[in-house]
């Protein structure tokens, strides 16, 4: 009985036949197996054509038998060109890398499929599924490494057709493909350079939302973008704004003046030292609900008064007389609601040196 042949060539002999030649055919057997399995080879393709590839069988240096293939050209190609495979070598896997000139598709096809095309200078990762050649997704886009003592990119690094984009001194962007997203599969994620302050922010107009369980059940922490844009704690049900050490708005100190003009907004707890008799103006930027402080010092002199404009409303509509003694002070706490600020109590003679 005559020695059968696999699709990619590896001889099958039966018993009894080459008497004493085993060894050498086994070891182009081994042969053909190793340049399958990781071999490397240049294929030529002609201008214009598919060239088709033959299986030679019990014998090394088939191009379809070689899992690395780099097609060139002799020159610019003028057209689509490729190489076609047989149709029976299902599962056999491909890197081919197009090094062709002319910037033409080429194709990487069965003889009865219709393969992959790129025109494009990479390498991409195919394999053979019984009837046509099929791109696997890895690598797609990949252009050659330069080598260099920094690793670089020569061109967008797409994955599945979604892209890592970086060029020279520039940002490296990550864009999903379609309506995609990024996910970090990390305990910890870590930004900026090493000792440098490190920034999150959102492209465009884009308010910045932070919250938990891809947002199913949890509150979360909003950056409304734009100016005068609001930070907002929006707790999940019955949940607390919890704040594990102290929360405070620092004590700022407002500029006496005839009227003393009062931003509650930037200064919600703040200090006045009077010089004269004053008139606290209307505050601005108040929200219903706000809370706000004033002390009210007393100079070396003493005996400073004050009027509170009329949006200020106090017990039995009068407002305490301050502490006249100098040096001396008298603190004074609001709430905001229906445009007036309510007292909610005052603390008198204070000695605040």
């Amino acid at each position: 009985m005559a020695s059968a042949y696999t699709p990619l060539g590896v001889q099958l002999m039966v018993t009894g036949e080459k008497a004493g030649l085993w060894g050498g055919y086994t070891n182009t057997n081994l042969e053909i197996l190793e340049q399958i399995a990781g071999g490397y080879t240049t294929q030529a393709v002609a201008d214009g054509t598919t060239t088709a590839l033959a299986v030679a069988d019990g014998s090394t240096g088939a191009t379809i038998a070689t899992s690395t293939i780099k097609m060139t050209s002799s020159g610019a190609l003028t057209g689509a060109s490729g190489l076609s495979v047989p149709d029976d070598i299902t599962g056999m896997k491909y890197l081919v890398l197009n090094s062709t000139t002319g910037g033409q598709d080429i194709t990487f096809k069965t003889a009865g499929g219709t393969g992959v095309t790129w025109s494009s200078t990479d390498a991409r990762l195919l394999w053979h599924d019984g009837t046509n050649i099929v791109d696997s997704g890895f690598g797609t886009g990949i252009t050659a490494l330069v080598d260099d003592t920094t690793p670089q990119l020569g061109g967008d690094l797409d994955v599945n057709g979604n892209d890592i984009v970086s060029t020279s001194n520039a940002d490296i962007s990550i864009i999903p493909n379609g309506s995609g997203d990024v996910n970090l599969g990390a305990d910890a994620v870590q930004l900026g350079d090493l000792n440098a302050d490190a920034t999150l922010t959102t492209q465009g107009t884009g308010d910045m939302i932070l919250n938990t369980n891809n947002g199913t059940n949890a509150g979360n922490i909003t950056l409304a973008d734009g100016a005068n844009g609001d930070i907002s704690f929006t707790n999940n049900g019955s949940g607390n704004v919890v704040f594990n050490d102290a929360a405070y708005a620092p004590e700022t100190s407002l500029t006496d003046a005839a009227t003393i003009t009062w931003d509650v907004q930037a200064m919600p707890i703040t200090k006045v030292t009077l010089t004269d008799n004053r008139i606290v103006g209307l505050p601005t930027n108040g929200q219903a609900g706000q809370f706000i402080s004033l002390l009210v010092i007393q100079d070396v002199t003493g005996s400073r008064t004050l009027t509170w404009n009329a949006v200020f409303e106090f017990p039995l509509e009068a407002a305490p007389t301050l502490t006249t003694t100098a040096s001396l002070g008298d603190l004074f706490v609001f709430r905001y609601h229906n445009s007036k600020w309510l007292q909610v109590g005052s603390s008198l003679a204070l000695t605040v040196a």
